[in-house]
């Protein structure tokens, strides 16, 4: 049984830790509020510029724009996986590398012999894929630690560089996505080639447009910031996923730290009760034995 010095102990240093731990909370839920209003403003361009494009697509032209090119046999598949740059956050990376290693299962299984490539993004996904079989293409660690919009830029840069240099003939995005604070799901996205859009997309009527100065200008200079666009939301969600997931196990360890203390507590209580116990069992013992004598 443990000595009441020992239980003592325990209880302080369970004590400290739930104080670290409910810091942490803090910390996260600052962090997750200016991440979160960051990934709010993000939405409504990315949508707007979404449904540009879908009217652009949806117009009658005989041009196709090398972006929007869906090849037939695929031999190189592009995988850009964004994960965290540190721990502590729960089950948010484990879901999300279990996430990317189903889907380059699958991909191997509808596409036998394919090579796959991984742009790892994040500490952890650099350290996973390292010790994997998968290519790697370009490691993005630490990235949020300062997250900075040209970092997007130049993941979206390498996947169109490849997709048009013909190295890839799809490029996907694997991230957290950023439902509610208790909710983060695991989201694959089709980066290239470009889907034309679904019909909620499209216009109910085509309408006969007039390029000035012309269809594929137009598309040269949208397209590269709309997949800047795509890639910097994958971010930005990605980020207030995390400081959720953190913030909830932060606040779990919290809780499950205090329940500790109080079973300590008591613990500690019954060991200090039977040691009073003893010692007053022993002095009547000692008394009566001297009056007998």
């Amino acid at each position: 049984m443990a000595t009441l010095r020992e239980t003592r102990s325990r209880i302080t240093a369970v004590r400290n830790t739930s104080k670290i731990t409910q810091a942490m909370r803090m910390v996260a839920a600052a962090k997750l509020r200016r991440a979160q209003e960051s990934a709010t403003a993000a939405r409504p361009f990315a949508q707007k510029l979404q449904e540009i494009l879908g009217n652009l697509s949806a117009a009658e032209s005989e041009f196709v724009h090398p972006y929007f090119e869906a090849r037939g046999v695929q031999t190189s598949i592009a995988l850009v996986v964004v994960s965290s740059d540190r721990g502590l956050c729960g089950a948010f990376n484990t879901n999300l590398l279990r996430g990317a290693v189903a889907r380059i299962d699958q991909i191997a299984k509808d596409h036998p012999g394919v090579g796959i490539t991984v742009i790892p993004v994040g500490r952890r996904a650099v350290g996973f894929f390292k010790k994997r079989a998968e290519t790697i293409e370009r490691e993005y660690p630490e990235v949020f630690l300062k997250l900075d919009y040209s970092t997007a830029v130049d993941i979206s840069e390498l996947t169109s560089d490849g997709f048009l240099n013909g190295r890839f003939d799809r490029v996907e995005l694997v991230y957290n996505e950023f439902v509610s604070v208790i909710r983060q799901e695991v989201r694959t996205m089709q980066l290239l080639p470009i889907t034309q859009g679904s019909s909620a997309n499209k216009p109910a009527h085509p309408v006969d447009y007039i390029f000035e100065p012309t269809r594929a200008d137009i598309l040269d200079t949208l397209l590269p910031i709309y997949l800047n666009t795509q890639v910097w939301r994958a971010l930005l969600d990605s980020n207030a996923a995390e400081q959720a997931a953190r913030m909830m196990a932060m606040e779990n360890a919290t809780n499950n730290a205090r329940d500790l203390i109080n079973t300590l507590q008591l613990l500690y209580n019954r060991e200090r009760q039977a040691a009073i116990t003893k010692e007053m069992l022993e002095i009547v013992g000692g008394a009566e034995a001297l009056s007998s004598n």
